[in-house]
């Protein structure tokens, strides 16, 4: 079966399917369709089409995408409509997480599964409200209970509803805590004597720095006035 044949099936598929689709799930849902051909499609050939479709939907005059998302294939709405659908959907779409529930998800999200308890010994504060909005929300679920801790709390993971809301394939998507302080690193500025122009601050800055008061640097090549 050639692969223009295969991407309107593949396209379908994605467009009607109320969950992501894997591309293995892709090739099971095509091979079973097309049951009666004695050739069936391949996993790479699958890969290839997907492929295909995702530049075709990345031109410009397509307001949708396609993209592994919640763990398989979905069109999903380029972020530059996001605030036209979300008037379909009510306010609750448009209101932004607190920022004890973002707190919250983030320590969820990085320490799955967790408790409750564990929860709020890193907050240092109650988590009950946070974490029911969050349920609300269905960005996380209660994933059972930790058998090993006394009284056998329940504990929390995030959700596939998470991953299409920060728009990640799965929690290994998440980027890496250091990779997040990196990009907050600030270089110190380096403050010379010759930097201010009020001599006692200048006279101060120079004991702090070793350098003795109206002294150049050693690599100036201005002259010294006798």
């Amino acid at each position: 079966m050639e692969l223009s044949e295969i991407i309107p099936h593949i396209e379908v598929l994605i467009f009607a399917s109320d969950k992501p689709l894997t591309s293995l799930d892709i090739v099971e849902l095509i091979n079973n369709s097309f049951g009666f051909l004695e050739e069936r499609i391949s996993l790479d050939q699958v890969e290839t089409a997907v492929e295909g479709i995702r530049e075709k939907y990345n031109a410009e005059f397509y307001p949708f995408e396609v993209r592994e998302s919640g763990g398989g294939w979905q069109f999903l709405t380029k972020k530059d409509f996001h605030k036209t659908i979300a008037q379909l959907n009510g306010d609750k779409f448009l209101k932004r997480l607190s920022n004890a529930a973002l707190e919250t998800l983030a320590i969820i999200a990085y320490k799955q599964p967790i408790t409750k308890g564990e929860i709020e010994a890193i907050r240092g504060v109650n988590s009950d409200y946070s974490i029911q909005k969050l349920l609300e929300k269905e960005l996380v679920l209660i994933s059972g209970r930790n058998e090993q801790m006394p009284g056998k709390p329940l504990v929390y993971a995030t959700s596939k509803t998470f991953m299409d809301y920060f728009g990640i394939n799965n929690a290994g998507d998440l980027p890496k805590i250091k990779e997040v302080l990196a990009e907050q690193l600030v270089e110190a500025t380096i403050i010379k004597p010759e930097d201010f122009t009020d001599q006692p601050i200048a006279d101060a800055m120079a004991e702090l720095t070793g350098e003795l008061p109206g002294e150049l640097p050693a690599d100036s090549n201005t002259e010294n006035n006798p």
